[in-house]
């Protein structure tokens, strides 16, 4: 994952500092020596690394600090609030026309997963702010770009406009305008073609496909895996082109974050959305502070609350709170919820969302829990109907046919039983202590996978 060498060294020294209660301008200078050996081995520019420690230690030996009763926790909050500037401050919002369509540009290198990210931000756009897009195939050089994007755009149920590979991409985007104006799209994401290098000839058909309508964003695509070649290419395009923004994809692979944390210093162009995986809903905006929280181990909570809430029915989760109350749960209600929780994404992700997920032994070996929740659901689905509503019938003969239907052990059987009967005694208490006004994130059925 992105940042892990990274966070583990940073919240290692700043764990050294945190509980001062006097902090002098030797800790500082000390803890920033650590601080930009791991920004550099996290390939982040030189340039960014000397300005970011030198923001850093003109704050941490400050008169606020100096005086502050708590100065460890003082210098932890100034480096979060210096790589929270570093990465743009504040999420950057797509800009809309006023008069639709809206007409976003996609620019990039081959392999940087353009036609891709064309797909994913189309499904955003549609889902998030209830926007009509339609795709637009304009690389007619990569072989089987066009009907990649048209397979996306099945998949999704999203038009797209192509017309072969044999017109020019400025013809087709001329008429996909004229047909997005016609069906009233109010976007129009167009799919231009990248080259494995930087060429003048890339350039000036870009140029021309700009010149049709001024676009209002134009987003260029660049690898996170590519570290500073990254921010190299955002630099050029920039010049060539003018680029409005960046999605970085790839960010959820091995690769140490120094793009990330260096392109908007750069180019002083903000990264708009970073791609997490390869579903078509694997795509985030970009949000600098909670990036900032999760490199130094203090949690995302609003995107993990975001990802609960865009998976979650209220209506079913009022259900499920008043069979907790009642102890009406049933091991059907338990497979649901598995569900939900897989639709949130990778549960390793998700954890290190969680304030202090750093200091969790283990976590980082977490995705063998991804195998357990298949094992549950194989044993649950080996169960018959009555057994799944009062799992007090399942006798010695019966954990033996369970196990068999479902390829796990007794001790698998056993386990799980006992988790579910503790889950439900710990979720009455939960739903009782919010009936209090006590309120807490509904995400029953989590806590005893990783018991």
């Amino acid at each position: 994952m992105a940042f892990e060498g990274l966070a583990e060294r940073l919240q290692g020294t700043l764990q050294k500092i945190k509980g001062k209660g006097k902090v002098s301008e030797a800790d500082v200078k000390e803890m920033m020596r650590e601080v930009r050996y791991a920004l550099l081995e996290a390939d982040v520019n030189l340039k960014v690394v000397k300005e970011f420690v030198k923001n850093v230690s003109a704050r941490a030996v400050g008169q606020d600090v100096m005086k502050s009763l708590t100065p460890g926790q003082q210098v932890v909050k100034i480096v979060k609030d210096e790589l929270t500037e570093l990465m743009g401050g504040e999420q950057s919002q797509i800009s809309f026309s006023t008069r639709p369509p809206t007409v976003i540009m996609m620019v990039g290198l081959q392999g940087a997963g353009k036609t891709t990210t064309t797909g994913k931000l189309a499904n955003i756009l549609r889902k998030k702010y209830n926007k009509k897009p339609l795709l637009v195939a304009a690389d007619i050089y990569r072989p089987a770009a066009v009907q990649q994007l048209q397979t996306i755009g099945k998949q999704l149920s999203l038009p797209v406009f192509a017309l072969g590979t044999e017109i020019s991409p400025v013809e087709i985007v001329k008429q996909a305008m004229e047909q997005a104006k016609e069906e009233h799209h109010d976007v129009v994401i167009i799919d231009t073609a990248g080259r494995l290098h930087i060429d003048e000839t890339l350039m000036q058909e870009l140029k021309d496909i700009r010149a049709i309508k001024e676009p209002d964003e134009v987003f260029l695509v660049v690898d996170a895996m590519t570290g500073q070649d990254a921010v190299n290419v955002a630099n050029n395009f920039n010049e060539a082109i003018g680029i409005t923004g960046v999605v970085l994809t790839k960010l959820d692979g091995d690769t140490r974050g120094g793009a990330a944390l260096s392109i908007r210093s750069v180019t002083q162009k903000p990264i708009k959305f970073v791609g997490m995986g390869e579903k078509m809903d694997a795509l985030e905006p970009f949000h600098p502070e909670r990036m900032a929280s999760r490199i130094l181990g203090m949690g995302d909570m609003m995107s993990l609350i975001e990802k609960a809430q865009s998976n979650v029915d209220e209506e079913r989760a009022k259900e499920l709170e008043e069979k907790f109350r009642t102890q009406s749960f049933t091991f059907d209600d338990f497979l649901e919820q598995i569900g939900q929780v897989k639709q949130m994404g990778p549960l390793d992700e998700i954890l290190k969302m969680l304030p202090g997920a750093g200091k969790i032994k283990g976590l980082e070996n977490a995705k063998v829990d991804e195998k357990q929740m298949d094992r549950v659901e194989a044993i649950i689905y080996s169960m018959t109907t009555q057994e799944k509503t009062t799992p007090e019938i399942i006798n010695g003969p019966r954990k033996k046919r369970i196990a068999k239907g479902s390829g796990t052990s007794i001790q698998d059987i056993n386990r799980l039983l006992k988790q579910f009967e503790d889950m439900k005694k710990m979720m009455k208490q939960m739903t009782n202590m919010q009936q209090k006004g006590k309120k807490k994130m509904k995400m029953p059925g989590l806590d005893s996978l990783f018991k």
